[in-house]
């Protein structure tokens, strides 16, 4: 009996122990995950290696670059697809320009300006490679349609014409035939419109109606958004800027997709804590998903003496308005970012007319790479998160 006793004692002692090696493995378990949760959910966590973006384990959105050349040559053009193509893993090309008005109305043969330019996008494009498409509807001021080759718009007596709504069906039907892209912009900066030309956004917004499902119905696996400026979203300059974003938001948020336009100097932003309230506010009023349609910042100075504008800025300060981006989508799930221009283009510049040059020079020295090519930090902080070692 007695060592029955003792064999039971035994029995029950290595089992309290087998309990609470049990116990502690879970405890270490529950320490682990919840340490982890706080590094995805902080992202300045330190990391071993002391590296941006290394307290993340892998990329949730995707990442690249418009097809905007830094030159007029053709070399230049060849070059910019080959640096999108390794550089990123998905990219945009912006039709921000004229509408054969005319020849979709009238049923006439399209400009070949206009058919020329969209087979040479067609032509390019990168295998391997997600695409989005922007389409603008409007003219560069956002204030009322864009112009047809001729330089005339259409008589209209709202936006929502059938006339207008039919012809500009056929062009986004047509661009997206011709280049079957991932995602499609049916239009470019629409808020812009609300606060340039307000008495007309009723009718845009009927329009967007009619042809939204007419191009779903016709592309069913197309995904579709209109971009949205956020420095005019998050700091408007109207009459009545809560009223303004109050209408914006709750259209934004009819989308599927939330595209964003944001150019942070347009507003003075410049620190880290001043990119990050802005892209609070925008989490703050967005319940969909988003993505970066275009956007960069100044890494030189900017100034337009004609504008009476200049505005600081530098290689460090673009930098972090790069990694505040890069967090804040990686924390909310973009879709992707598109960078505007990988390059400065002072080369391209030099040969705009005149009286587009005070304009083209504002996003002129936005490149991640210089006008000579040499890679800026933001360029080396792109690689890290594009290519983590």
């Amino acid at each position: 009996m007695k060592y029955r006793c003792v064999d039971t004692f035994s029995l029950r002692f290595r089992r309290m122990k087998k309990f609470e090696v049990n116990l502690f493995l879970i405890v270490i378990v529950m320490v682990l995950f919840f340490s982890c949760k706080t590094e995805k959910d902080n992202p300045v966590a330190e990391c071993e290696n002391e590296e941006f973006f290394c307290e993340f384990d892998s990329r949730n959105f995707e990442m690249g670059f418009s097809t905007w050349p830094y030159a007029s040559t053709i070399a230049s053009v060849e070059n910019t697809y080959d640096f999108i193509g390794e550089n990123g893993d998905i990219y945009s090309e912006h039709i921000d320009s004229n509408i054969p008005w005319n020849a979709w109305i009238n049923d006439l043969s399209l400009p070949a300006e206009f058919t020329n330019d969209i087979a040479s996008r067609a032509s390019k494009k990168l295998t391997n490679t997600k695409l989005t498409v922007s389409v603008s509807l409007l003219n560069s001021s956002r204030s009322d349609l864009a112009f047809d080759y001729d330089g005339s718009i259409p008589n209209y007596t709202a936006l929502n014409d059938k006339e207008i709504e039919d012809a500009y069906f056929q062009h986004l039907q047509y661009i997206a035939e011709q280049l079957n892209p991932d995602y499609l912009l049916l239009a470019i900066e629409v808020n812009e419109l609300l606060k340039n030309a307000p008495e007309k956004w009723e009718a845009y917004k009927i329009l967007m109606a009619k042809i939204r499902p007419r191009i779903q119905e016709e592309f069913p696996t197309l995904q579709i958004s209109e971009s949205i400026t956020l420095h005019n979203f998050y700091q408007p300059d109207v009459p009545n800027p809560d009223g303004f974003i109050e209408e914006i938001a709750n259209y934004a948020n009819t989308m599927d997709l939330v595209t964003i336009s944001f150019y942070p100097f347009f507003k003075g932003l410049k620190s880290e804590q001043d990119f990050k309230r802005a892209f609070d506010f925008l989490h703050e009023k967005i319940k969909k998903p988003i993505a970066i349609a275009e956007t960069s910042h100044l890494a030189e100075d900017l100034s337009v003496e004609s504008l009476n504008l200049f505005i600081a800025g530098n290689e460090s300060e673009q930098n972090d308005y790069l990694k505040t981006l890069f967090t804040q989508a990686q924390i909310h799930d973009y879709e992707y970012i598109i960078w505007w221009a990988h390059r400065d283009f002072d080369a391209l510049w030099e040969t705009f007319p005149e009286e587009v040059k005070d304009l083209g020079r504002i996003w002129r020295d936005t490149g991640l790479l210089d006008e000579d090519g040499r890679g800026r930090r933001s360029y080396e902080t792109w690689e890290s998160v594009l290519n983590p070692l």
